[in-house]
C-alpha cells in the first residue's frame, strides 16, 4: 500500500468522524470510523521526517497550516461540538510529534560522539553515552507530550507519543504493532473501567487499533503526489461543516 493510499484512507476516515459529529452527534458509527484517521497521519509524519529533503521546510509547512487551521477548528469546536474554542488543532499535535523526533535524534547523536573519557574504555564509554543520550531524548519527548496536554492539542500527549512510537520502531513491524496496541488500550482503559466496560469505548479502542493493518501494509512507495491535499482539506472541510451546522 502506497503513501497516497494511506492518505486517502485517513482523509475519508477523518471526514466521516467530523461529519458524524456534525450530523449524528458523538459516538456514532461514523465516529468509530474516524478513529482510524489520526494513527495514519501520525505514521505519515514519521515517514515524512525520514524522507524529507528539507526538514526546515517540513517544520514550516506544518506550522503554517497549524496556524491557518486554527480558526476553522475553533469554529468547528464551538458550532458543531459545542465545546471550548481554547484548544489547538491536530496540526499542532503533529508538529510537536515531529519536534519530538527531531530533538530525540539530535540528542542521541550528540551523546554518541567519540570524545574521550578518562578511566573508561572506549567501548564502555560509548555504551554509557548512548544510554545517557537515549534517556535524555526520551525525557524531551515526554516533556513535549506534556506540553501538548497543557495546550489542549487534539489528541494531546497520546498523539505526540504515537508519532514518536512509529518513528522509533520504524523498522520493527511486530514491536510497532504491539506498542501501538498497548497505546490504544492506554488511551481508553480509564474510560472503559469508569463506565463498567461500556461497549462504545471498547469499540473505540478496536477501531483506533484497526489502521495498523493498513500501516503494516505500507510498501514504502509514495504513489501519486498529493503533498498539499491533506493540508488544504483539513481547514476547508472544518470551516464548511462549522458554517453548515451552525
Amino acid at each position: 500500500m502506497t503513501s497516497f493510499a494511506l492518505k486517502i484512507i485517513a482523509l475519508i476516515c477523518m471526514f466521516c468522524d467530523h461529519l458524524g459529529n456534525a450530523y449524528l452527534g458523538h459516538f456514532s458509527f461514523l465516529n468509530l470510523i474516524g478513529r482510524c484517521a489520526f494513527p495514519i497521519f501520525a505514521f505519515q509524519i514519521s515517514e515524512g521526517y525520514i524522507h524529507t529533503s528539507n526538514i526546515k521546510k517540513y517544520f514550516l509547512r506544518i506550522s503554517l497550516f497549524a496556524l491557518i487551521s486554527q480558526i476553522p477548528f475553533s469554529l468547528f469546536m464551538v458550532n458543531v461540538m459545542h465545546s471550548s474554542p481554547f484548544s489547538l488543532n491536530v496540526f499542532f499535535t503533529l508538529l510537536l510529534g515531529l519536534i519530538a523526533i527531531y530533538l530525540y535524534d539530535y540528542t542521541t547523536k550528540i551523546f554518541n560522539s567519540n570524545t574521550s573519557m578518562n578511566g573508561i574504555s572506549k567501548k564502555n564509554k560509548n555504551s554509557f553515552m548512548k544510554i545517557i543520550g537515549i534517556g535524555l531524548g526520551l525525557l524531551i519527548v515526554g516533556l513535549l507530550a506534556y506540553i501538548a496536554e497543557i495546550l489542549h492539542t487534539d489528541y494531546g500527549y497520546w498523539g505526540v507519543i504515537i508519532v514518536f512510537m512509529f518513528y522509533i520502531f520504524k523498522n520493527k513491524k511486530i514491536i510497532s504493532t504491539l506498542a501501538f496496541l498497548a497505546l490504544c488500550i492506554l488511551k481508553y482503559i480509564e474510560s472503559i473501567m469508569q463506565t463498567n466496560f461500556n461497549i462504545i469505548y471498547i469499540l473505540a479502542t478496536l477501531f483506533t487499533f484497526l489502521p495498523i493493518i493498513f500501516i503494516d501494509a505500507y510498501n514504502g512507495k509514495q504513489g501519486p503526489k498529493i503533498k498539499y491535499l491533506l493540508y488544504i482539506f483539513y481547514p476547508v472541510h472544518l470551516l464548511i461543516l462549522a458554517l453548515i451546522f451552525n
